[in-house]
């Protein structure tokens, strides 16, 4: 969702200087935005028919759903709707997110669930890494031991991840300090781009999702019902085309197995 208008990360010297009103922003912020609640409804079940696929959903607010009422209208229900209709095949799908969790985060709350068979991931985070203030230098490696959390205890073969939303044009956001969360967002979203571009097993999905008011939730931050219907559109189209037709995915087509 970066996109190529985006400015890179703001010099450490100009944050500092800018510290205090990005800090009196930010609690302004936070009282002045409604405080929207997780979708809610199961997080877990299956759809659609064929050979079976196993999805993880991982991550954030908004993987959680927060901005719509059910996992239905969520990027879970939108997601293993669109990927069983346009794959043929039967999702068994798991959500797995918290609001406020981080790349880091991620990783912590997988070691609370017991782990389950899934041969695709998707991971969605990054936002609250650029609200915490963790360095793009500090994410990658959460990144890189979260893959490997997914290979070895779910048996996971490809994870998409999703890339940040552009948030310097976040219209809910006060100036200066969408300015420089968008500065810092564009900065991880290269860094992730580039990380992913170096994992055999991993990638980043391409999209440009719309902003307009009218399709986001209340908080004007998170995504409205059609932002997540378009997300796991876009999701299941980067799925379809660049990672079912990989070997290990074709063969479960063939045989219908799903180790």
């Amino acid at each position: 969702m970066a996109g190529p208008d985006s400015p890179p990360r703001v010099p450490l010297a100009l944050k500092l200087a800018l510290a205090p009103l990005l800090l009196a922003q930010a609690v302004h912020t936070r009282r002045r935005l409604p405080r929207l609640p997780e979708a809610s409804g199961a997080r877990e079940g299956a759809v659609g028919q064929g050979a079976e696929l196993g999805l993880l959903i991982l991550g954030d607010s908004s993987a959680a759903g927060v901005g719509v009422d059910t996992q239905d209208d969520a990027l879970a229900g939108c997601l293993s709707r669109a990927l069983a209709r346009h794959a043929g095949r039967r999702v068994r799908w798991r959500l797995v997110a918290r609001s406020g969790v981080t790349s880091a985060g991620a990783l912590a709350l997988l070691d609370e669930q017991p782990p389950r068979p899934a041969e695709l991931a998707v991971v969605v985070t990054g936002v609250n890494d650029v609200i915490d203030q963790v360095a793009p230098r500090r994410a990658l490696p959460a990144r890189t031991a979260l893959m490997r959390a997914l290979r070895e205890r779910s048996g996971v073969r490809h994870a998409v991840f999703t890339p940040l939303p552009p948030m310097h044009r976040f219209a809910g956001l006060p100036q200066p300090l969408r300015w420089v969360v968008g500065r810092d967002a564009f900065a991880h979203g290269r860094a992730l781009a580039l990380w992913a571009q170096t994992q055999r097993d991993a990638s980043l999905v391409q999209m440009d999702l719309p902003l307009d008011p009218a399709m986001l939730a209340a908080d004007g931050f998170h995504p409205g019902a059609p932002v997540y219907r378009l997300w796991g559109d876009a999701l299941a189209a980067h799925i379809v085309r660049h990672v079912l037709p990989q070997p290990e995915f074709a063969s479960q087509t063939s045989t219908g197995e799903t180790g």
